[in-house]
């Protein structure tokens, strides 16, 4: 059986129950939204650089930056010297008079903006925490916040800038404004040229557990060696040219921690010199492996290119033994990497290597060597999850973008949580020490690291291929990112919680401290619900609830490849999902990214509708029937029970004709009438008419109201008599009249009785109160149930792999935990 909607009208020849009162929809005056109207009033004026169809127009143009770095690691005084030689190429048809380049490191300089903006308990601070009084409880600061208080104080932060010179040594004039530094050209940078200057920098090292920071060190004192190791995580270690952009100019924000980065494509080439006993990862290809790793180690490296599983370069032993001394020697690890917008870099004699040839096919990179460097604090959750999650990301990702264009994809881990950049990734989580020398991990632990990694390699993909604007829309790379992550995790393990399902977003949506996705990256409030989760799940509702995956798939494959090595804006995604998948998503994207409406509809009421056949053996019989269904009174019910007699059955002769007939008795002149109601149909009428009556078929009215403001396309879920179910899903466009409120006519086969309805029974569009998507109500499961179905979740934080160790106890006593 199949349901069908009703779309043309036959009201006319419907009745309603006698005691139902039929709801009439009307639009109160001056309250109407076109929640439909076309996005394109919003978005930029397609022009010849970003055409109407989201691809890059016939005059697209974008700069381009190339360094040659040279770098050496101070491990004593964690710091880093440095000289780097720019060559800048004006693509754009302006002509320039200064560049901008970032300092980022200048953040960490207690003048910052982000200093002096940072707010004693304010929402949405990053790192250790603060917390303004309240009432009767005072205010608080934490342990963190006061160590990092102590490290700033304790440290010259911030960039040390020696010589900034052009090709020929001579100086060139700057100015230093917060995180960003103006570079003056001695002469204008015309068209389709290009300049070369130099700076030489140092900066201190910040220490990543103590500031909270994408990149820095972490210390060990308990090892070996005396004094104890680190493990350096380099980023935004560089002065980096600003985006120079079509639709920005200039991207010149400054930089105050939230958001991200926007950045020029470019080819590097690296010289890092550090201890002779560290081991690097780096951004790019080693160019002289002969200098710096033994021939054992350049063996397994080749070896790992064919091999089924990981292959240690560096075995746990090994990198055991090199932790227990330190050399005053150095060596100098030389990278090269081309078209890259960024160059992030990790060192430490700490590290454990293992790698896995990806061969992944194709033209461009058949095979990418996926690798990761961690320390013994690692253990076996790194050994056997970090490079296994490497590859299988990028077999997710290339199937819904292009292939792995690069040679190598890493994973290191460090003191930062998860943080990326091109072809390497930082990644926290790790193994617990246990009393008796062991090392294990819980549940958790190993979820974090599988997800993380999944996330930031994904990162490779968006947006250090596909370069979005990270500083303006936070979203357009981690909701993405967190989109496919969810495809990939999925792929992995469907128990994980990946957090991208529509039930993950809705308490977000109804709270008070959502704003639109559009926000800039620095003003949002809460930025994994607003830039990770949201954006994750509405292209999730699009793939499986919108389009399909077919149409879906294709579109966004689509965008990557058309945008790939390039910089999309939002209107260039919008534009490019809509056009390649051939649906208006207008709405869609005006509702999810633009507002902060939420997802209500609410299923107020169901009318039964019976069709009125104008004949009267037939009507007649069926309003007899609906009058006795009604409730009898209560008074004749108790008169019956106290025995009460009725006058009539006392006395029946005063009984006459209408005694036996009701007013639903048919008479002659009621069939004439019909009779001539029928000889003044039409043909076609009449055969339509005597079909209806023989089909009989079940007409229902349902009433929704739409009480968040966001319009979605209804799924139903029908339950019927007979104990079977049916799905119907009406599209979005229902409310293109009538936002706030639509009726919907439902027809079903004379056995197909309908007894429930329920809106999204598998929560497909993140509806907030599922308490009004069912007819009839169904009862709301108490507070303490659900209560107990929360803490439920908290037993993947056991170490139950450590915990499996106890030993059993027979006797305790009172006081025993």
């Amino acid at each position: 059986m199949r349901i069908r909607a009703i779309v043309v009208s036959i009201l006319a020849i419907f009745v309603l129950p006698i005691f139902s009162s039929y709801a009439t929809i009307q639009q109160t005056k001056g309250d109407f939204q076109d929640k439909f109207r076309q996005l394109d009033e919003a978005l930029p004026t397609p022009n010849v650089y970003r055409n109407a169809a989201g691809e890059p127009g016939h005059q697209y143009w974008q700069q381009k930056v190339d360094y040659k770095i040279q770098a050496k690691l101070d491990e004593t005084k964690r710091r880093i010297e440095a000289s780097e030689q720019i060559t800048y190429q004006n693509n754009s048809p302006d002509t320039l008079k200064y560049l901008w380049v970032q300092l980022d490191q200048n953040k960490f300089r207690d003048d910052s903006m982000s200093a002096l903006t940072t707010t004693f308990g304010g929402i949405g601070n990053r790192g250790p925490g603060t917390k303004s009084a309240s009432g009767s409880t005072p205010a608080q600061i934490s342990i963190g916040a006061l160590r990092r208080q102590q490290f700033v104080d304790d440290n010259v932060l911030g960039y040390q800038l020696n010589k900034v010179a052009d090709s020929r040594g001579n100086d060139l004039k700057y100015t230093v404004v917060g995180t960003l530094m103006r570079v003056d050209l001695a002469t204008p940078l015309k068209p389709g040229k290009d300049v070369e200057f130099s700076i030489d920098y140092a900066f201190n090292i910040v220490e990543e557990d103590a500031v909270s920071a994408r990149s820095g060190y972490e210390h060990f004192p308990d090892d070996a060696r005396e004094g104890g190791n680190d493990i350096f995580l380099l980023a935004q270690w560089f002065p980096r040219l600003a985006a120079y952009t079509d639709y920005e100019a200039w991207t010149n924000k400054e930089f105050i921690g939230r958001g991200e980065f926007t950045l020029e494509f470019g080819d590097y080439d690296v010289e890092l010199t550090v201890p002779a006993d560290h081991i690097v990862s780096a951004t790019g290809s080693l160019q002289n492996p002969n200098d710096v790793l033994t021939a054992t180690q350049r063996k397994r490296l080749k070896q790992a290119e064919e091999a089924e599983r990981t292959v240690f370069v560096v075995t746990e032993e090994e990198a055991l033994e090199n932790e227990k001394a330190a050399t005053d020697e150095q060596k100098t690890w030389r990278f090269k990497a081309k078209n890259v917008r960024d160059f992030a870099w990790a060192s430490s004699r700490k590290f454990i290597w293992d790698a896995r040839g990806h061969q992944q096919g194709g033209d461009e990179q058949p095979l990418v060597m996926a690798m990761s460097f961690f320390p013994k604090e690692g253990g076996d959750l790194w050994k056997k999850y970090s490079t296994e999650s490497i590859i299988h990301t990028l077999e997710v990702y290339s199937r819904f973008s292009f292939d792995y264009p690069y040679p190598v994809a890493q994973s290191v881990n460090g003191p930062v949580g998860g943080m990326e950049y091109p072809m390497i990734t930082f990644n926290g989580p790790r193994t617990t020490l246990q009393d008796d020398g062991t090392r294990t991990y819980s549940q958790a632990e190993k979820r974090f690291l599988i997800g993380v990694v999944i996330h930031e390699v994904g990162h490779i993909y968006f947006p250090m291929i596909v370069n979005s604007d990270e500083r303006q829309w936070t979203w357009m790379d981690e909701g993405l990112n967190s989109f496919l992550d969810g495809v990939a995790g999925r792929e992995w393990d469907p128990t994980i919680p990946w957090g991208v399902e529509p039930r993950d977003v809705v308490d977000y949506m109804k709270g008070s401290t959502q704003v639109p996705v559009m926000t800039q990256s620095d003003s949002v409030l809460k930025l994994g619900p607003n830039g990770y989760t949201k954006p994750a799940v509405a292209l999730n509702i699009l793939r499986e609830t919108i389009l399909g995956r077919e149409l879906f798939d294709f579109a966004f494959k689509e965008y990557a490849q058309r945008w790939k090595y390039k910089r999309p804006t939002p209107s260039d995604f919008f534009r490019t999902m809509e056009e390649a998948s051939g649906v208006d998503l207008d709405w869609f994207w005006r509702g999810w990214f633009y507002t902060t409406d939420h997802v209500d509809i609410s299923l107020d009421s169901i009318y039964k509708l019976r069709l009125d056949s104008k004949d009267p053996d037939i009507d007649f019989d069926r309003e007899r029937q609906q009058e006795a269904d009604k409730p009898v009174s209560l008074t004749d019910i108790r008169n019956r029970q106290e025995g009460k007699q009725l006058w009539v059955e006392r006395f029946p002769d005063l009984k006459d004709f209408y005694d036996e007939n009701d007013r639903f008795t048919v008479t002659n002149k009621d069939r004439n009438k019909y009779q001539k109601y029928l000889s003044k149909l039409k043909d076609w009428e009449r055969i339509a008419l005597e079909r209806a009556v023989k089909e009989d078929k079940n007409y229902y009215v349902l009433e929704f109201s739409n009480l968040g403001g966001l319009v979605m396309p209804i799924i139903l879920e029908l339950t019927f008599e007979d104990g079977t179910t049916d799905m119907l899903r009406i599209p979005a466009e229902i409310w293109r009249r009538t936002p706030k409120a639509v009726n919907k006519l439902i027809v079903t086969e004379k056995d197909k009785v309908l007894t429930g309805v329920s809106i999204d029974p598998h929560w497909e569009t993140a509806d907030v109160d599922t308490s009004n998507n069912h007819y009839p109500r169904r009862i709301i499961p108490s507070r303490i149930e659900a209560f107990k179905k929360e803490k439920s979740k908290a037993k993947v934080s056991r170490d139950i792999m450590h915990d499996m160790t106890t030993e059993l106890k027979t006797d305790f006593k009172g006081d025993d935990q």
